[in-house]
């Protein structure tokens, strides 16, 4: 599960930086024969008054918005590699397994997948979330170490510790390769 929009990338070199390691994962993983999905933020929030009440009208329409518009591929952070063969997922959470947030655990499912390699941005935020959901829903959770980036070194170590502790191994994107290579 890929999550790569240009709202959290632009402003960040630790999310430019995870780039290459997710190309090069999602390229092993096709060439191992597994699925690579993509997932994006909708604008279609079903707690959007809430988010207005915290965090004021401007920022919740940002928020609402970041995902962008048009097809899902063309949404992703630019430079990335998604292939027609790959699947593609609007997310009206955080989490992209959150039930019915995104349609994702379902066709993972049906494609016989039982375990998830987590990678985007940002780590503490909606790739834990995603992790944590994915585990409660009864998938393997590999996170990407090196593959998912924070605002903050500390934030992003923080949400590596939550995962490894109780949701899920961490590994870094030459290790998960070798992985798929076994």
């Amino acid at each position: 599960m890929i999550d790569m929009v240009p709202f959290f990338v632009e402003e960040s070199g630790y999310c430019r930086g995870i780039q290459p390691n997710i190309i090069r994962l999602a390229d092993a993983l096709r060439t191992a024969g597994g699925t690579v999905a993509w997932v994006v933020p909708g604008s279609d929030q079903p707690h959007a008054d809430l988010t207005r009440e915290f965090f004021g009208e401007e920022v919740a329409e940002v928020f609402r918005t970041s995902g962008g518009a048009g097809p899902i591929s063309e949404r992703l952070w630019a430079g990335l590699s998604p292939q027609a063969e790959d699947l593609y997922f609007e997310k009206s959470s955080y989490s992209a397994f959150f039930p019915g947030s995104s349609d994702l655990p379902e066709a993972l499912r049906a494609h016989g997948i039982d375990t998830v390699f987590i990678t985007g941005t940002v780590t503490n935020i909606c790739c834990e979330s995603s992790a944590r959901d994915a585990y409660a829903s009864g998938f393997r959770v590999i996170f990407i170490a090196d593959g998912t980036a924070a605002r903050r070194d500390q934030d992003h170590n923080a949400a590596l510790h939550n995962i490894y502790r109780s949701f899920g191994d961490v590994r870094p994107t030459d290790e998960s390769i070798a992985l798929l290579s076994a």
